[in-house]
């Protein structure tokens, strides 16, 4: 997709694991280090207008599509099944939950989720929680892969989480 150009910007670094390309796509502008998970939706415009437009008489002005540009700056991850309307930016070092509706831009160093988003976090609090996981056996992720002695730790860690 960056060779041809199709979005207004994609920068280095990025990962998109959808295929889909959304309408009007060079309206996206994508930063460095921008990681995007599968049914993740760009929504650069909206289509209320055929139904204003079927609707008016004949003495009312046409209505005109809306449309609006998403910028995603760098470090960012989005996640999973998230729609991100247009007219909204995403700052620098931020994680998006999965699920989430981006209605409004996102400030830099922040954690959102939920529908519409909300800052949960921060990235730097983020950080700090990541850098305390260590597995003995880890995931190998470019095989796709859990090995029985990984699986074995992840369950025994997940029952400790969860004894009553």
């Amino acid at each position: 997709m960056k060779a041809q150009g199709v979005f207004r910007k994609c920068g280095e670094n990025v990962m998109i694991i959808s295929r889909k390309i959304p309408l009007y796509s060079r309206l996206i502008s994508i930063g460095n280090n921008v990681w995007i998970a599968s049914g993740v939706s760009f929504l650069t415009h909206d289509v209320v207008h055929f139904m204003l437009n079927c609707r008016r008489s004949q003495n009312e002005p046409r209505f005109e599509e809306k449309v609006g540009c998403i910028e995603i700056a760098d470090n960012v991850f989005i996640g999973a099944n998230t729609t991100i309307l247009y007219d909204v930016k995403i700052g620098n070092n931020v994680v998006v939950g999965s699920n989430t509706l981006v209605n409004k831009d996102i400030p830099d160093n922040s954690v959102v989720a939920g529908i519409p988003c909300r800052v949960v976090g921060s990235f730097g609090d983020l950080v700090e929680k990541r850098k305390k996981i260590h597995l003995i056996h880890p995931v190998d992720n470019r095989m796709q892969f859990v090995s029985p002695e990984c699986e074995e730790e992840l369950w025994s860690k997940f029952y400790k989480t969860h004894e009553k």
